[in-house]
């Protein structure tokens, strides 16, 4: 769908998902029909075709991306090729520590495609450092959510206007 935003996440303990869905809520509110969002495992290269931008939203797993994210990437890498350049993404990371190693696998998955980062990669830090921890329901900070609905906002709304 022309100018729509597709949110593409993947979530094990809660906290992806609670921020892709603010993006996702944030991207509604610009316009209604502005936004569209999916779980990694469900996301196909036709969806991803069939979008204006992206938002990437997954959890850091043991220093990189979550492995149902990496899967989606590799399904769609080569039938999105040379299709989608200059198309604008924005990557949303909740990391146990930094975040750092899952947002530099990203940027080099996303490089092939030549996408347009429209904005550094948000890292939400959840302090998760002993087992249990990582293991438990994440709650992401009101703060944390805000900042993610209005990534999806600026998304949508750039789409809407054109500017991306």
């Amino acid at each position: 769908m022309a100018g729509t935003l597709l949110v593409v996440w993947t979530s094990g303990t809660g906290g992806s998902r609670a921020l892709a869905q603010a993006a996702f809520d944030g991207a509604r509110a610009a316009r209604a029909d502005a936004a569209r969002i999916l779980e990694a495992a469900e996301a196909r290269p036709d969806d991803l075709l069939a979008a204006a931008g992206y938002l990437f939203v997954f959890p850091e797993m043991l220093g990189s991306m979550a492995g149902a994210m990496k899967a989606m990437f590799e399904r769609s890498y080569y039938p999105m090729l040379d299709r989608v350049a200059g198309r604008p993404y924005a990557t949303i990371v909740c990391a146990g520590s930094d975040g750092t190693g899952a947002v530099r696998q990203v940027e080099r998955i996303v490089t092939g495609w030549r996408l347009r980062r429209i904005d550094d990669a948000m890292v939400v830090v959840v302090g998760a450092q002993t087992p249990e921890a990582i293991l438990a329901p994440k709650r992401i900070e009101p703060q944390a959510l805000a900042r993610a609905s209005a990534l999806g906002q600026t998304l949508a709304e750039g789409l809407a206007m054109g500017v991306w």
